[in-house]
């Protein structure tokens, strides 16, 4: 009996020094260091972080620095870094081009009107004289026995769409997923789509809200260098012409073909609508610039205590848009929050885990990818390239453009609802006594939008929170009207620069600390979260631990 006290104050005791410990690493996350890194990473002398650059080089090198002072050791062999082949295209493309049909002209401007560019690696790619197919929202999914392309040939075509997917339009809960987006609404499905259909080009038509971004975001992110991962087939599997148009020259070339924009918007979104020619031609001249280059992700590796084999993975894009020369004025995208914020959230939380007294079970993967501005492309290629075992890999955490403007009670769970993960985030939240709520704005899509996603098509597990909306000091409105402003006038844009005189850092470390202990909890047990039944990646889970358990 006096045995059994003593093992059970020995196991107390433990608890107790466990739960201090953690206690004492989460409250390492400050706001002082979180503006040390900010003020270096998000600065003029990183030129915007563009991979392949100056700026990679003092952003990869300033990272390997910061996890090596923290003892973390190098997550590939050797070596901080995980080479990323790259292409990047340059195009020279057309200043204005002509719509014609019908006996009429119509002229779009680059840039204001229009924007295209071309992936396939070649010096001069020309579209002469095609003819416009208007295939609603140009989407194939028998899941949701829809099929834009039905009944319609699109060979050396250019497809018009709308960006977005039907249950947008009408807020249906029965048609596709209701007002949030589906990865069919998301641009890149649009031109794989129309790829896989033989079209020559694809333009999608911009709108605000459907898009969730305004034109300006797709003019400055489509302009200037387009990177893309090196492809055996020199990329010519894709569409020759990939662009947008935007919403005001869309309904200028509808009308030309004799119809009403609205009431078009209104027949796509309802199951029977046919795709059809709009009876126009078009032309694109495009010379192309070609670069190959190496970008690279950086990984840090805290190796766990008895489940090494085991893995959770920490994930920021560290890349933004660089520099564009021809802005007058500032010509740096600093990108401070996008993605400043994330990589240096990234260090904190690595540094949180270095304070613990004991390491936790299982290993932790801190990974700092690149060209998440071109499509995901680094966490797309460490996914498809894995140095730790995906199998193996427990749950990616993904943190992009944290908290800048104060404490909220309630964390915003982008894809809530789709994973068991949701249940480690709304523990978390709660010991912090707020709520956990899902995204506000699900017709944007975010869920397809961040590095979580590369995970998630393998298979794994992923989290990626967002800023709650119920901000303490000003309440609800206030936040969601900030947000909102912050979208239309610093996200894309030089203007996205750091701010300590407005910025707040007290939210940015309350949500540090909730991903921290989520982390925590998953890398200190033998349990592998999976998807709840019926989400689209659980098939590629369950095969993924049927496999892991045979070996």
């Amino acid at each position: 009996m006096k045995q059994l006290f003593f093992l059970i104050l020995f196991v107390v005791g433990c608890s107790n020094n466990t739960n201090e410990s953690f206690e004492q690493a989460a409250s390492s996350i400050n706001a002082d260091d979180l503006d040390k890194y900010l003020s270096v990473i998000a600065s003029d002398e990183f030129q915007g972080r563009q991979p392949s650059t100056v700026g990679e080089k003092k952003t990869i090198n300033y990272l390997r620095d910061k996890f090596s002072e923290l003892g973390l050791k190098p997550g590939n062999g050797s070596s901080f870094f995980q080479q990323v082949p790259l292409v990047d295209i340059t195009t020279d493309g057309n200043k204005e081009i002509r719509v014609e049909g019908k006996g009429k002209t119509t002229r779009l401007k680059y840039a204001d009107e229009f924007m295209a560019t071309t992936s396939h690696l070649e010096k001069s790619v020309e579209i002469k004289d095609a003819e416009l197919v208007f295939a609603g929202y140009g989407i194939v999914a028998p899941e949701y026995n829809w099929n834009d392309y039905d009944g319609i040939d699109v060979k050396g075509k250019i497809v018009v769409v709308m960006v977005n997917d039907p249950g947008y339009a009408t807020k249906d809960t029965n048609l596709f997923n209701g007002y949030a987006m589906t990865y069919y609404g998301r641009w890149t499905y649009k031109y794989e789509e129309a790829a896989r259909q033989g079209a020559a080009g694809c333009f999608i038509i911009h709108e605000t809200g459907a898009a969730g971004y305004p034109w300006e975001v797709v003019k400055n992110s489509w302009s200037g260098p387009q990177y893309f991962l090196e492809a055996k087939d020199k990329n010519f599997s894709k569409c020759k012409m990939e662009g947008w148009i935007n919403n005001q020259k869309a309904r200028e070339i509808f009308a030309q073909a004799g119809y009403n924009f609205d009431d078009m918007m209104n027949k796509i979104s309802k199951r029977g609508f046919k795709s059809f020619s709009l009876n126009l031609r078009t032309s694109l001249d495009m010379k192309n610039k070609i670069r190959e280059s190496v970008s690279n992700n950086v990984i840090a590796l805290l190796p766990g205590t008895e489940r090494t084999g085991e893995y959770i993975i920490y994930s920021a894009h560290w890349d933004h848009l660089g520099m564009d020369t021809t802005l007058e004025g500032d010509q740096i995208y600093n990108g401070a929050r996008d993605n400043g914020t994330g990589i240096a959230g990234l260090i904190e939380i690595a540094k949180a885990f270095s304070k613990l007294d004991k390491r936790p079970l299982r290993s932790i993967i801190f990974l700092a990818v690149t060209a998440e501005e071109q499509g995901l492309l680094g966490s797309e290629f460490y996914a498809d390239n894995p140095i730790y075992p995906l199998k193996k890999t427990v749950a990616a955490i993904n943190m992009d453009e944290l908290n800048i403007f104060g404490k909220t009670k309630d964390i915003t769970l982008i894809g809530y609802g789709n994973s068991e993960l949701d249940k480690y985030v709304e523990a978390a939240a709660k010991k912090q006594g707020r709520i956990v709520r899902p995204d506000p704005e699900p017709e944007k899509g975010r869920f397809y939008r961040s590095d979580h996603f590369s995970f998630a098509e393998h298979g794994i597990p992923a989290v990626y929170t967002d800023c709650g909306v119920i901000n303490i000091e000003k309440g609800e409105q206030w936040m969601k009207q900030e947000i909102e402003r912050w979208d239309n006038e610093y996200y894309h844009k030089p203007a996205d620069n750091y701010e300590p005189a407005w910025w707040k850092f007290d939210g940015m470390v309350q949500d540090l600390q909730l991903l921290f202990a989520v982390g925590y909890t998953l890398s200190n047990e033998d349990n592998f979260p999976n998807w709840y039944e019926g989400n689209e990646f659980r098939a590629i889970r369950d095969e993924q631990m049927k496999k892991a358990d045979h070996q």
